[in-house]
């Protein structure tokens, strides 16, 4: 009986293989995107700030001396690059450009400080696929540290602080003061081969890391922090951008700690670049006000492939949330979220599908957008109040949502709230909601996003043992008479 069960299952195996290649495949790449490439070699060429007239007291504005070390140092890119030396000291500048081939390095007791006059960070373009900038028409202030166009940039060091001090711009959004939107802290476009690591983020004006229109990102190893009621602080924001590693990071700001973008409307749909091949693993932080990992809401460039796994969130409002609205267009599909705990987390699941401010008035209201194939799987929480919030658009159903293996405290008495929305379910704790109530096994595992990868792992795999002999009976029968 144990020959035949293992024959068995190593039939179901090879059939899973086969069916399944393409999510394999998938999965093979996406553990390659987080292996460092460049962080090892040594830059041939190297000097250190104050070599530019620098001076680490935190009064003294050193902008020109950033700008000039890059400007010399851009002289060897094209002789296996450069690398720029910040010491010991706090460091006050105004927004400066990075250059490819650069490594931009921070002594673990070095702080880079953001100005505090708006006229040391520029007023750049907006987005192409936003049209505007985010919260005003317009043009918006240029990140603190900022490149675009370039190839092989890391920013890293020994633990070393940028620290963007954005209690001033968070005092003229709440004043409503301000002339144009506010700037990121680190924001890269156009770029790859980008490596940011082994440093602390501070209070950031706006979002704190954005990757826009890049590939091959690599974010490992960092801390994000702002002050819980601080606006708009997302931690890490790809944008647009494929074939990126996050990973090993701890945040805890106002906002969205992680948050997947890839255009607003019909700036967005039009541009059609879109966010992919992303992998989130070994996250933790809180929040107040935002979610631990958020899809949208600018996702009408579509936002795919999606992989995030061990993840702790812990005193904040939402865990996972996905945010569209009619006039988005775009998609949202192929999503595998899995081994997440959360403790003291308002809302465990959300789908809201009214997230509804638009760049003006030229977008189009019947440009719906396709959310499809959404996988959670291994998720426990404690002291949740809401485990699931799951609306999508009346006419536009979210469809093949998977949910595996949940377990969620909750203290409500109205645990989950379904609306326009499909899929299926098992061993899901509270009881899931009507639309969600069918089960993933026998019939519906393959069309949960990576799940029939995953079965690999387990001989038998929850209730799925009898329906996965049942399915790969025709084959043993075929070669049990060979």
């Amino acid at each position: 009986m144990v020959n035949f069960v293992c024959i068995c299952f190593q039939l179901v195996y090879l059939l899973l293989v086969l069916a399944f290649f393409s999510h394999i495949t998938w999965a093979v790449k996406g553990n390659s995107l987080c292996k460092q490439t460049g962080m090892g070699e040594i830059r041939p060429h190297s000097v250190t700030i104050t070599e530019f007239g620098a001076v680490g007291d935190g009064v003294t504005l050193n902008t020109k001396a950033f700008q000039n070390a890059i400007f010399y140092l851009n002289s060897f890119a094209d002789k296996g690059g450069a690398k720029l030396f910040v010491p010991a000291g706090r460091w006050l500048t105004g927004s400066f450009d990075l250059i490819s081939h650069l490594t931009l390095w921070l002594d673990k007791d070095a702080i880079i400080l953001g100005s505090m006059n708006s006229d040391d960070w520029p007023v750049v373009d907006p987005l192409p696929s936003y049209g505007r900038g985010r919260e005003l028409p317009g043009g918006r202030h240029r990140s603190l540290i900022y490149g675009r166009n370039l190839t092989d940039v890391i920013i890293t060091g020994d633990n070393g602080t940028i620290d963007g001090q954005g209690s001033v711009w968070w005092n003229w959004f709440r004043s409503k003061t301000l002339n144009y939107t506010r700037p990121h802290l680190v924001e890269l476009m156009n770029s790859t081969g980008v490596v940011i690591s082994n440093l602390t983020f501070l209070n950031s004006p706006f979002w704190t890391i954005h990757p826009v229109y890049c590939s091959h990102v690599i974010v490992q190893d960092v801390t994000i922090l702002a002050p819980l009621d601080s606006p708009n602080t997302d931690g890490i924001d790809p944008d647009s951008s494929d074939d990126v590693c996050i990973e090993d990071c701890y945040i805890s700001t106002g906002d969205d700690l992680i948050s997947i973008k890839s255009g607003w409307d019909e700036y967005g749909i039009s541009f059609a670049r879109p966010s992919r091949n992303i992998i989130i693993r070994r996250l933790t932080g809180h929040n107040q006000n935002g979610s631990g990992i958020a899809i949208g809401s600018e996702m009408s460039g579509g936002v795919s492939e999606v992989y995030a796994e061990n993840i702790y969130f812990f005193n904040s409002s939402t865990g996972i949330i996905l945010k569209t609205a009619r006039g988005r267009g775009g998609y949202v599909r192929n999503i595998y979220i899995s081994n997440v705990t959360l403790v003291g987390v308002d809302t465990a699941i959300f789908f809201n599908s009214n997230f509804s401010q638009h760049p003006d008035e030229f977008y189009d209201p019947n440009s719906l957008p396709v959310i499809e194939r959404i996988t959670f799987k291994d998720v426990i929480g404690d002291n949740i109040k809401v485990a699931g919030l799951l609306k999508g658009i009346e006419g536009d159903s979210f469809r093949h949502i998977c949910l595996l293996n949940i377990t969620l405290d909750v203290t409500t008495k109205s645990p989950w709230n379904c609306s326009n929305i499909q899929g299926y379910s098992s061993l899901v704790s509270p009881e899931i909601c009507e639309p969600l109530k069918e089960s993933i096994y026998p019939k519906h595992y393959s069309d949960c996003y990576l799940l029939p990868n995953h079965l690999r792992s387990s001989a038998c795999f929850l209730e799925s043992c009898t329906p996965l002999y049942e399915r790969a009976r025709p084959l043993f029968m075929l070669w049990k008479y060979m």
